[in-house]
């Protein structure tokens, strides 16, 4: 087995529990924790023991070792952990991405987080439109853009408040797995010439 094998096979699981965790996001609202803690478990793990190299998408694919992996699910749980305490985004997806850090460690979690922002964006409008909602909600952003700058022009700093009505609740779990396998392809066809 080539070590651009044991890669894929390394990440085959974070796959099917990123699926999973779509599956139940969308049908109930709520990653159940067996989810992510089992995934951070596995990520761990997988990193620890199999041979040493950049990460499992990366061209010299290997664990980044115990450390490496641990560092993953601390940037992608600190980069989203600011979102949840705004109410922007459930627990579940805090720890979801910390679960894709500890698979794909410290380097390659911040490409998944900014591909996961990216898809959430346009993710989140596309999920406006369907549920008839997307006047609403870009009121709302040009209400806290308009409230922020004549804050700023008053001289004090801006405070993210409430929207005044909610546009309707998206399941991001759908987001951090479009964003981390897009991230993941883009990796592969990198390494093949094709980007």
């Amino acid at each position: 087995m080539t070590p651009s094998i044991v890669g894929w096979l390394a990440l085959a699981p974070m796959g099917m529990l990123l699926f999973a965790s779509v599956w139940t996001d969308v049908k109930e609202c709520r990653i159940p924790n067996q989810f992510v803690f089992s995934g951070l478990a596995l990520g761990v793990f997988f990193n620890t023991v199999l041979p040493d190299g950049l990460g499992f998408a990366s061209s010299l694919p290997g664990g980044v070792g115990l450390w490496g992996a641990l560092a993953g699910a601390a940037i992608g749980l600190g980069v989203m952990l600011p979102l949840y305490l705004l109410r922007a985004m459930g627990a579940g997806d805090v720890k979801l991405m910390a679960m894709v850090g500890a698979f794909l460690g410290s380097e390659d979690v911040i490409g998944a987080v900014l591909c996961s922002f990216i898809a959430g964006g346009v993710l989140s409008l596309g999920y406006a439109w369907k549920i008839g909602v997307l006047r609403r909600t870009l009121q709302n952003i040009k209400l806290i853009v308009y409230s922020s700058a004549v804050k700023i022009a008053g001289g004090s700093s801006p405070v993210l408040d409430a929207a005044p009505e909610t546009a309707g609740k998206f399941p991001y779990a759908v987001a951090i797995a479009v964003g981390t396998l897009g991230y993941l392809a883009w990796k592969s066809a990198q390494k093949t010439g094709w980007a």
